[in-house]
């Protein structure tokens, strides 16, 4: 009875609409009539080489997420030491998280501008052979959404991490250096299998960022472009129901993307059962 409120909520404004959504991805709506096209919708995106561009640029952000992993993984073990700066330092790597992906591809749009940082810096350093239009060029403009990405969610991860390493129990770190374990293997055998739930918590978390969460950072970085360089599968649906006025197709779209995404976290957890097992 406590519980109905919620779940009628719940049914409202996500199962409702979810059905909604499927039901209009096999039609032809503009977002007032609806004509029944069956599987079209979904039979075009396959065979569209700009939709096979669009999943590649999804995919490789998607696999930039383990990669990405690491370095915060690593700040987190060496803020963990407790060093008289560890506070400060968790202090300035957390901060930025505060901005908004609209602020954040603002800054990283003016870095990779022609007067930008970024070429500023390497006509300091007598590269000026080096310097261009980064967001201008299709293969750097991804590679440049992709490491911004990685980049903002860099402090939210290291600070989960740094939880995570501050509630391993220390009898069982110190046992292992009176049993000689040094720092390396501390870190590698002991270390890294007990934070496991913590990984994969980081991992679920930006992976769904990854698929559903980057929408403003591309659109004001980059607007998708050049051509569909930077157009992920979330910034599809938006292009297709607003730049195009098929709404019918946009569905489709948003109904691939949850498939992915459900998809990708469905092997992970997967993947996890294995390692319980």
């Amino acid at each position: 009875m406590f519980t109905a409120p919620v779940i009628i909520l719940v049914l409202l404004t996500g199962v409702v609409p979810l059905l909604q959504a499927g039901y209009y991805s096999f039609t032809d709506w503009d977002g007032a009539d609806a004509a029944w096209v069956g599987l079209q919708n979904y039979a075009r995106f396959f065979s569209d080489p700009d939709f096979q561009r669009i999943a590649l640029n999804s995919a490789a952000i998607l696999l930039s997420v383990p990669i990405g992993m690491i370095l915060p993984f690593l700040t987190a073990f060496a803020l963990s030491s407790g060093a008289a700066t560890s506070r400060l330092l968790r202090t300035l790597i957390f901060a930025p998280t505060a901005l908004s992906w609209v602020v954040i591809g603002l800054v990283a749009r003016s870095v990779f501008t022609n007067e930008g940082p970024a070429n500023s810096l390497l006509t300091w350093l007598g590269l000026d052979a080096l310097t261009m239009n980064w967001l201008a060029d299709p293969t750097w403009a991804l590679v440049l959404v992709i490491l911004t990405f990685n980049a903002s969610v860099f402090g939210v991860n290291t600070i989960i991490f740094l939880t995570g390493m501050t509630s391993l129990d220390r009898s069982l770190l110190e046992a292992a250096r009176v049993d000689g374990a040094n720092d390396f293997r501390l870190f590698v055998s002991i270390i890294i299998p007990l934070m496991r739930r913590f990984v994969e918590f980081v991992f679920v978390i930006t992976v769904v960022l990854s698929f559903t969460g980057i929408f403003g950072l591309i659109y004001v970085m980059t607007a998708g472009g050049p051509g569909s360089a930077t157009t992920t599968l979330e910034f599809a649906v938006f292009k297709i129901a607003f730049a195009q006025g098929d709404f019918g197709a946009a569905a489709a779209m948003g109904i691939t993307l949850m498939a992915f995404t459900l998809a990708v976290l469905g092997v992970s957890r997967l993947i996890s059962r294995t390692g319980d097992r």
